[in-house]
């Protein structure tokens, strides 16, 4: 067990800083307190971190802190707390960690015996949830949509029956085909689109995904999907859902299809030809 007081200790800290998503206003006092009294910030990308800094008049180190690099530069920071240096981590915008860097190098730092602070502020996956007129708890946050057809139907099949609201992000040219996916995988649900969330073009959509799918060749920017979950009028069949996973998770091991088949099907006893039904099924 690892317990932390995050006020009044003395033990080197990472700070984890939520900066603004589009509205500078709405970077906090506390946060701009913290980036300028730690001795290192860790950002995402230093030529958009400078820009927030000399905003707001903050003048510490940069350093940079990436998915690319993000394992060596895990180390620099554990090497810098170990020298009794507080550092902050910041994306490009909205919360560290959030569909962003920071996982691998956060639970590095606990394991250390460090503590791990978090500064609060921005985030467009509880500005869409809150906006949405969709209940608001319990919700799922997956993160960015698969841009691949067969990737994105597969995670659309593991949501189905979830009675949760769940709220996804999309890339910006992936708009329309992601929807007209969705529609086709789950019917006509509820949605909330957020667009340009905080942004002076900052606009939200509300409706059936068939009428917003009508509109969605029109739409620019960044966008946070918050759709309804399932109602349960129609309960999943377990076991065509446990087959399917099954077989796919084969193929993506290097089987063929017709050998995954196969193979469940010796693992199940259930006929060859009723997987094949099964699983052909879950591809349309």
């Amino acid at each position: 067990m690892k317990r932390q007081k995050s006020f009044g200790s003395e033990v080197p800290t990472l700070y984890i800083v939520a900066t603004p998503i589009g509205n500078l206003q709405e970077m906090t006092p506390r946060a701009i307190e913290v980036l300028k009294d730690v001795d290192v910030i860790a950002c995402e990308d230093t030529r958009q971190t400078k820009k927030l800094c000399e905003m707001f008049n903050i003048h510490t180190k940069l350093i940079s802190h990436h998915a690319h690099n993000e394992k060596e530069s895990a180390s620099g920071i554990i090497e810098l707390l170990k020298d009794n240096q507080n550092v902050a981590l910041v994306s490009d915008a909205g919360y560290p960690l959030i569909s962003d860097p920071g996982n691998f190098v956060v639970s590095r730092i606990i394991d250390e015996g460090f503590h791990v602070v978090p500064i609060s502020g921005s985030s467009a996956l509880l500005n869409g949830l809150v906006a949405s007129g969709l209940v608001s708890q319990p919700f799922l946050f997956h993160g960015f949509l698969p841009t691949t057809r067969k990737q994105l139907r597969k995670v659309l099949r593991e949501y189905k029956y979830f009675s949760h609201t769940m709220i996804f992000y999309v890339a910006v040219h992936r708009l329309k085909e992601t929807l007209e996916i969705v529609l086709e995988s789950w019917g006509d649900r509820k949605l909330s689109l957020g667009r340009e969330i905080t942004k002076l073009h900052e606009e939200f959509i509300r409706g059936n995904l068939s009428d917003i799918i009508d509109v969605a060749d029109e739409l620019k920017g960044e966008f946070v999907l918050v759709i309804e979950g399932n109602a349960h009028e129609k309960e999943p069949d377990i076991q065509e859902v446990d087959i399917t996973a099954m077989v796919e998770e084969l193929i993506e091991q290097g089987f063929s299809a017709s050998s995954a088949i196969k193979e469940v099907a010796s693992k199940t006893s259930i006929p060859k030809n009723a997987i094949y039904d099964i699983y052909t099924r879950s591809l349309s």
